[in-house]
């Protein structure tokens, strides 16, 4: 896949990965909610982040990568 995240973008993706781990272990709810909360989609956006594509972005056609230099 072509990538379609920019430095700023993944590095926000990896530190709210980062925050949603964060809440899904130290919530006061059941594991099973704060598995479905905030766990898959942490991983989600930690992949997102380490990869450089989005699916999102691919299917709006929307890419926040700097333009190609001619």
């Amino acid at each position: 896949m072509k990538r379609n995240i920019g430095t700023a973008d993944r590095i926000a993706r990896g530190i709210g990965a980062l925050g949603m781990f964060t809440c899904a272990m130290m919530a006061p709810l059941s594991l099973g909610v704060r598995l479905a909360a905030f766990s898959l989609p942490a991983v989600y956006l930690l992949f997102t982040a380490l990869a450089g594509t989005c699916l999102g972005y691919s299917l709006m056609g929307k890419s926040t990568c700097p333009a190609p230099r001619s």
